[in-house]
């Protein structure tokens, strides 16, 4: 899953090097959080317009999840 981020990150951003993934503990019920941070200058194309990117993001990683039967989020820092 955390590949699957990863690669989805670097492929919009400009600085593909500073894409970092960290990924949080399972809850109680089993989701995992993942924390995204990007360069300060390409926070605008991970998050987009009102948001879209971010969570388009978000929907591609739990389409993933349930394949893979867990849950997760997905947080921008």
């Amino acid at each position: 899953m955390k590949e699957l981020l990863i690669a989805i990150a670097q492929g919009l951003v400009e600085d593909p090097s500073a894409v970092r993934v960290e990924a949080d503990d399972p809850a109680e019920d089993g989701t995992v959080v993942y924390h995204l941070h990007v360069a300060e200058s390409d926070m605008g194309r991970v998050i987009g317009k009102q948001g879209r990117i971010a969570k388009a993001i978000r929907t591609v990683m739990r389409s993933a999840a349930t394949k893979n039967n867990c849950r997760v989020s997905v947080e921008i820092d």
